[in-house]
């Protein structure tokens, strides 16, 4: 044993470090175990463990699932009983008051705007009784952080996909139209968007059948990730560049109309008439946010953008807020892929706007070429954005960009024009009804 001799004033000194010590402690550990609490809930009439976990968001993660069960020490097979109470993948965290970065220790700017979202949700559900900031207790859904990032991956394999079988090679134009729809149109104003690049900037507006609605459009992948790639001719297509000309100009043509437009997924490129378009990595998400590798990131980066929005134009009154996210498929590279919609299982208006958009292609495909058949498809599909997006979206495939016949689609700029156009025929024929 080792004996320490100690004066009064270093006997003093220590209990006082053994003091801030012991406080110290007394301060650290119970916040750390409330941050580490699950939240729980009380099984009700007809809940099974899908039922439970989708009241609160939560069952569209496998991850979810699983420690669902591992925390409540249950299994798959196991039923719930009625007013037990269950722990949630949600950790408690005690809010700090100033941000919530701060207060889980994570500085990611966009996971904290998806934290957000979480509970402001929740209490508009009625979840919860206060705002998280009012009762300084946060909700932090473990997916966040837990989930493989496949499993929230946007991916855009579908399990049915539209193949056609018949070899005739559709005509050299799908359509006829131009960059402007062939019936004369009367010039309201017009009105400068540098966006669109220095040919297209001035923009004639011709009406307002879509005043006050706003519009939010995700052109598919951008940045590090090109997305699905083809051949031709020794060029490499890429489909963040083709998607994003076709996210442009439908953009265009919804401000023709006098709608409110966010063009989420931005480039510096403007709307280009070339048939090879150069493929570049500098695409930001509003407003000039990188975007990250990591592909759950940008998912959630594009969807709390959205959601941001969205509620900002919801307090100044907007009654009509829509999504639309456009993709290009690569399978299939024999076979050739008609244009089809997606919607968020349940969501009506989602999918009554993919309804009258497939329509409305439909009917131009039939009057442009009559004996090439069409067959698209409008399914529901979970995916990220269509799950996480508050206004309803509307997900579309625009063809297979390494079928040498769907590339004419995209190659021709006509082509690339008449989708926008067609695409927005079925918007205002939707708000028609």
């Amino acid at each position: 044993m080792v004996v320490l001799n100690l004066s009064h004033s270093q006997e003093r000194m220590v209990g006082q470090l053994h003091k801030h010590i012991v406080l110290l402690l007394i301060f650290i550990f119970p916040y750390y175990g409330f941050s580490q609490n699950y939240l729980t809930t009380k099984a009700q009439p007809g809940d099974g463990i899908s039922v439970l976990l989708d009241r609160f968001d939560l069952s569209a993660y496998p991850c979810n699932v699983d420690t669902f069960l591992k925390i409540n020490d249950l299994k798959r097979t196991s039923h719930l009983m009625l007013s037990k109470s269950y722990k949630l993948p949600i950790h408690i965290f005690e809010y700090n008051g100033k941000s919530i970065r701060t207060t889980i220790g994570n500085n990611d700017y966009d996971l904290a705007i998806y934290i957000q979202q979480f509970n402001e949700n929740a209490h508009e559900k009625g979840l919860r009784e206060s705002d998280f900031r009012e009762d300084k207790v946060l909700w932090v859904p473990l997916h966040v952080s837990n989930c493989n990032e496949e499993e929230v991956k946007e991916n855009t394999e579908v399990e049915e996909n539209p193949i056609i079988n018949d070899k005739k090679e559709p005509t050299k134009n799908e359509s006829k139209s131009n960059e402007e729809t062939n019936i004369e149109e009367t010039v309201l104003r017009t009105e400068t968007f540098p966006i669109f690049g220095d040919k297209y900037e001035k923009t004639s507006i011709i009406s307002e059948k879509l005043k006050g609605q706003v519009y939010y459009l995700i052109s598919g992948h951008g940045g590090p990730d090109p997305g699905a790639i083809g051949k031709k001719d020794g060029h490499l297509l890429c489909e963040d560049e083709y998607a994003y000309d076709v996210t442009l100009r439908f953009a265009r043509r919804l401000l023709q109309h006098s709608a409110t437009v966010y063009v989420i997924t931005r480039d510096k490129d403007g709307i280009r008439d070339e048939e090879f378009l150069d493929n570049d990595k500098d695409e930001t998400v509003w407003f000039n946010q990188s975007i990250p590798l990591n592909q759950a990131k940008r998912l959630r980066q594009r969807s709390s953008k959205i959601n941001q929005l969205y509620y900002k134009h919801k307090k100044q009154g907007a009654t009509i807020q829509r999504v639309v996210e456009i993709h290009i498929d690569s399978r299939y590279e024999s076979q050739k892929v008609d244009i089809f919609f997606y919607y968020y299982p349940g969501s009506t208006v989602g999918k009554d706007l993919a309804q009258e958009m497939y329509r409305t292609i439909k009917s131009e495909y039939e009057e442009h070429q009559s004996n090439r058949g069409y067959r698209g498809v409008v399914k529901g599909r979970n995916l990220h954005t269509l799950r996480e997006s508050k206004p309803p979206v509307v997900y579309i495939e625009l063809g297979n960009i390494t079928n040498e016949f769907d590339q004419k689609r995209l190659l021709i700029v006509n082509n690339r024009q008449a989708i926008a156009n067609w695409l927005t025929q079925g918007i205002i024929s939707k708000n028609g009804k």
